[in-house]
């Protein structure tokens, strides 16, 4: 198999270089490297048909995906089902983006095993009225310290936000990391990248629903996916990368809640504002990802 690299769609921040790792203990980074996935982002868009059969999938950038990825993912895609999409009571045809992780393994007698983890199928309407959108975002500072390591995560805020569009509180959900080093300096690592993205958000502005169930709440949690990265990924797509997700945190505003977060809220669209309490209005899969 290649060498494991990944893309995924977030907030890009930018720079260059490659992840190296110093001062690791072998046996434990070979630990560490035994509980990660090698995984691969790749996104597209599916027509669905009134019956919720898929009637048409389209991969993005095909030409950068080795074959024989292509038709893993084209033929169990052709598989799946959706629940009818309904406009005032009618099934209609419709189309959505996906966004689709699959991981891979190596058996112990050296084959390889592909599945499909995950999958999205969210957009960001920044015209909405009925959820609150973003006004302004402006991304966190890279810790320079995991900058020159060449570190890489994804770090998936929970937001409370006000009436008036600010933020009353934020905490970090999630980081996952795409990177292999021992635990200790994964726990630095995300740490960090936690510290700086809820430094931001405390500063961004938003605007509050004013149509919609959910218009005369007190406050909204929103949900942001925030990416370091460097500018090299795009030319990365279609490769695979290591992907060591991090534990979940509940937000102390919500801890009457179940403490797990999506499991596919790391592959929502980039720059995007998600509501976290409401139904998705994105279609949704009846079948198995692997049909």
């Amino acid at each position: 198999m290649r060498s494991f690299r990944r893309v995924a769609l977030m907030l890009v921040l930018g720079g260059v270089g490659a992840w190296t790792v110093s001062d690791v203990a072998a046996q434990t980074k070979r630990e560490v490297r035994e509980q990660a996935e090698a995984s691969m982002v790749l996104t597209g868009e599916i027509d669905i048909g009134t019956a919720g059969q898929v009637e048409a999938f389209r991969l993005d950038k095909r030409e950068q995906v080795d074959e024989t990825i292509v038709t893993f993912v084209e033929s169990a895609v052709k598989t799946w089902r959706f629940a009818p999409v309904r406009v005032n009571g009618q099934a209609v045809k419709a189309r959505t983006p996906a966004t689709i992780r699959l991981g891979a393994k190596n058996n112990p007698d050296g084959t390889g095993l592909i599945t499909l983890l995950a999958a999205n199928f969210e957009t960001y309407d920044e015209t909405s009225t009925d959820n609150v959108t973003r006004v302004k975002m402006s991304p966190p500072v890279y810790p320079e310290d995991v900058f020159n390591a060449r570190g890489r995560g994804d770090v998936l805020l929970l937001i409370q936000v006000g009436r008036d569009g600010k933020v009353l509180d934020v905490a970090t959900e999630q980081v996952n990391l795409r990177v292999i080093a021992n635990e200790a300096n994964m726990r630095k690592m995300r740490d960090k990248l936690a510290r700086v993205s809820m430094g931001a958000a405390r500063k961004w502005t938003f605007k509050a629903p004013s149509t919609g169930d959910q218009k005369d709440e007190a406050s909204w949690t929103i949900r942001v996916p925030v990416r370091f990265s460097f500018s090299d990924e795009v030319e990365r797509y279609g490769r695979w990368d290591a992907y060591i997700p991090g534990p979940h945190q509940q937000a102390p505003w919500r801890s009457d809640k179940a403490l797990s977060a999506d499991g596919n809220a790391d592959l929502l669209p980039a720059g995007g504002v998600f509501m976290a309490d409401a139904a998705s209005k994105a279609p949704k899969l009846l079948t198995p990802l692997g049909g």
